[in-house]
């Protein structure tokens, strides 16, 4: 009982972040401005180490978590690099 309603759990998640994943990638898409493309593309990317962190649950690896601490980490790197280019125009100064 109990594994069926953890499968189920982890299975509705997966498909909670792939739902969310979509708009996402729909507002990258379709924003009409910089910066909503700006905020969609960071929301993916966290959508994108949920995702590997649900993927490591279900099948019970640490490569998993591993992939969602480097996600995390570019990511990361990524937004801050993103947001100074569309304040000042360029990234390294």
């Amino acid at each position: 009982m109990v594994t069926t309603l953890l499968e189920w759990s982890i299975n509705f998640v997966f498909g909670c972040i792939l739902l969310a994943m979509a708009c996402c990638a729909l507002r990258l898409v379709m924003g009409p401005s910089a910066q909503d493309r700006a905020l969609a593309l960071d929301t993916l990317w966290m959508c994108a180490m949920q995702l590997a962190l649900v993927l490591g649950m279900r099948f019970a690896s640490d490569l998993y978590f591993e992939a969602a601490m480097l996600i995390a980490l570019l990511g990361f790197v990524s937004t801050i690099a993103i947001a100074k280019f569309l304040l000042r125009g360029e990234v390294i100064e």
